[in-house]
């Protein structure tokens, strides 16, 4: 997305034109959606919390300092909002240990398909303690480096690292054949 068009509609909603602040939103809207829902995977609390995001940006646009792509600052505004939204609404959680597989002995990874296995990995990266569940979201799910993740989670780079390698032992401990796939266990 158009990092000039970011800073030029930045700076002509700084200038007091309103409506410049639309093609932020029009280009930010999808992706933040998508960020959020991650985070909660809920649709309609997702949307309300890009909305929320969008909010707060428009309110601190006259505090960014410009040093860095506005689409970092925006992102980490919003992974701050999602997880703060996270630990005032708790999701009701099961155990992983109490939620059964469908198996199938003739398969060898037990009759579970690509949807399966993809919300298995879903809901325990969700299940995760939110330091690792957030970077995992952030870079697997969202598809950021470690770098963007990082400066998203104002953590150093070094940590998230750590935090994605800690969250990654933690997966393979609980679901050793799903994070068997070379899709999901391959680091990037």
């Amino acid at each position: 997305m158009g990092k000039d068009e970011d800073r030029d509609d930045v700076e002509r909603t700084r200038a007091g034109d309103v409506a410049a602040f639309e093609g932020i939103v029009r280009r930010w809207q999808g992706p933040l959606v998508n960020l959020a829902y991650r985070f909660c995977r809920d649709r309609g609390r997702a949307e309300e919390i890009a909305q929320e995001a969008f909010v707060r940006a428009f309110r601190a646009l006259p505090g960014w300092r410009g040093e860095g792509a506005f689409s970092t600052w925006l992102y980490a505004l919003a992974t701050n909002l999602c997880r703060s939204e996270l630990r005032r609404l708790r999701p009701r959680t099961v155990p992983l240990d109490e939620v059964g597989e469908p198996r199938d002995p003739r398969s060898p990874d037990g009759g579970l398909g690509d949807a399966d296995r993809d919300r298995a990995v879903r809901r325990a990266v969700l299940s995760l303690p939110a330091r690792y569940r957030d970077a995992l979201v952030l870079f697997y799910f969202h598809g950021m480096d470690v770098a963007t993740a990082a400066r998203s989670l104002g953590l150093p780079e070094g940590t998230v690292k750590a935090r994605l390698s800690r969250g990654r032992a933690i997966l393979r401990g609980k679901l050793p054949r799903v994070l068997a796939s070379p899709r999901l266990s391959e680091a990037r």
